[in-house]
């Protein structure tokens, strides 16, 4: 009959039609093996802590709660087999939940959904991925930060100039450049660490979009989910993605801060740099240019910033303009942006940390080039200023003796200054070493051990909030699994 669908979990009652199978692939996609083992153990997960809160509850009998978790294990031990080519015509929870009622009836697979909506389990599921995946990125970007510390510690006395404007400006060392790079990475920690905090509230109870009337305990399945509390306000729930803009943010700010630094990279490990060098296992070759040593890496490292930036445009651009209210545009199509901006700056990262740990500095070539770009001058003026010199007279004076200098090929300024010089700066002499040490103050790397010590501890709180919250959860899984262990014991009793 027309109208009629091919899959009774198409119908709702009101509706009997169901969508077209080209139209089902663009909105639901198609659902693989792979995909299937991709999603199903987070919603399994979520089902056993809604099922033991019902129980609990006293909502579901409990030898309904016992027969659905009895099936749902054996839906995971196969694999999901029992689901492979299955149709889908409302999408993958409900495909699944059909499953279920075909297998143990609509008496006790119909009671699963009781007291939720597909939005408020939409918005939990996309809450344990966001949460898996940040903390991943988390992780391997305190790695990187931790090789970022080493690398600074290691080249600490490696003196290099600093450039303004791609030109020489003054003497600093190639581990205060890392540590400057550590800070920025460890600021953009903080904006990853600050914005997962919206993950820590669970979003079921919400139902679809005003709760529910019947008697749940949102707090119940919150704790055994691994969240810090429950649901508080169903309408913003099911409405609000925020906290997964504010992520993409901030993985988007770090791209940035790396792409900076392999923008840097690149140009000092090229040949008229000749300042930094790779090893070959980092480095590529040339199809026709048997010559060419190639630090590709650096590249894909630039390009992952314009990655993550355009998810984040995109996902932001796509919640615009919606209602404040549960919408596909929010909870589906601006969703799905996110995960590539948090997949860009992971593999941002993990670049990163081989790049920083194998580029090896080259201190004579980074010297010398502090010394013919007349990196000292700023710091010879300054002497000046101590010997009573007005700065402006003395960055002039010193911007005569530099083109002098430049004029006779030279690179020592005190031989090019004016008489009084002798007097003025006598034992000042130029060693770049020691004008860096001089640059201590106002954050300069003469200050560097406790610059070094301060991101040290930085890094150790970051690696703290990691293990804490990978400790809380497992914890949670363990509470759930005794959980389920008592239901199926003994009927559910608390």
């Amino acid at each position: 009959m027309s109208g009629v669908p091919h899959d009774r979990s198409a119908a709702t009652g009101r509706i009997v039609g169901q969508l077209g199978p080209r139209t089902q692939r663009v909105v639901y996609g198609e659902f693989s093996p792979a995909s299937l083992a991709a999603e199903l153990p987070a919603m399994l997960q979520v089902d056993r802590a809604h099922v033991v809160m019902l129980a609990e509850r006293g909502l579901i009998p409990a030898d309904a709660a016992r027969a659905l978790l009895t099936c749902m294990a054996e839906l995971a031990r196969q694999e999901f087999r029992p689901l492979h080519g299955r149709p889908a015509p409302r999408g993958l929870y409900l495909m699944y939940e059909g499953y279920l009622i075909e297998q143990l009836g609509p008496e006790i697979g119909g009671v699963l959904h009781s007291g939720r909506s597909r939005n408020d389990l939409k918005a939990t599921l996309t809450a344990l991925t966001a949460r898996q995946r940040v903390l991943e990125l988390v992780e391997q970007t305190v790695r990187l930060e931790a090789v970022l510390l080493s690398r600074a510690r290691a080249y600490r006395s490696v003196v290099m100039p600093v450039y303004t404007h791609f030109q020489a400006a003054m003497p600093v060392t190639y581990g205060y450049y890392l540590l400057g790079v550590a800070r920025a990475v460890s600021r953009e920690l903080d904006a990853l660490i600050a914005a997962a905090a919206g993950l820590r509230v669970c979003p079921l109870g919400a139902g679809a979009v005003a709760g529910t009337d019947l008697p749940i305990d949102p707090a119940r399945t919150a704790a055994l989910l691994g969240f810090d509390a429950p649901v508080e306000h169903a309408l913003d729930t099911v409405a609000s993605r925020d906290s997964l803009l504010r992520l993409a943010a901030a993985a988007a700010g770090l791209t940035v801060v790396l792409s900076r630094l392999a923008t840097d990279l690149q140009l000092w490990s090229t040949t008229e740099f000749g300042f930094v060098w790779f090893p070959d296992r980092l480095v590529g070759g040339s199809s026709a240019m048997p010559q060419k040593r190639n630090a590709f890496l650096l590249e894909h490292v630039k390009a992952k910033a314009g990655q993550a930036v355009g998810a984040w445009t995109a996902a932001a651009s796509t919640m615009a303009t919606t209602p404040f209210t549960n919408t596909i545009e929010v909870g589906t199509e601006a969703t799905d942006r996110i995960w590539p901006a948090l997949t860009a700056a992971e593999q941002s990262v993990l670049l990163s940390q081989v790049l920083v740990s194998g580029a090896r500095p080259q201190p004579e070539r980074m010297h010398d080039r502090a010394a013919t770009g007349f990196t000292a001058a700023t710091a010879i003026a300054n002497r000046l200023v101590r010997q009573g010199v007005p700065f402006r007279t003395a960055h002039r004076q010193v911007g005569e003796a530099v083109r002098k200098a430049v004029a006779a090929g030279s690179s020592s300024l005190i031989e090019h200054g004016p008489p009084q010089w002798r007097h003025l700066l006598a034992g000042a002499g130029d060693d770049l070493p020691t004008r860096v040490d001089e640059h201590r103050y106002g954050g300069g790397p003469g200050a560097i051990d406790p610059l070094w010590s301060t991101g040290c501890d930085r890094w150790q709180a970051h690696r703290r909030w990691v293990g804490q919250w990978r400790e809380s959860l497992a914890a949670a899984d363990a509470a759930l699994a005794t959980a389920v262990e008592k239901l199926l014991a003994d009927g559910g009793g608390r």
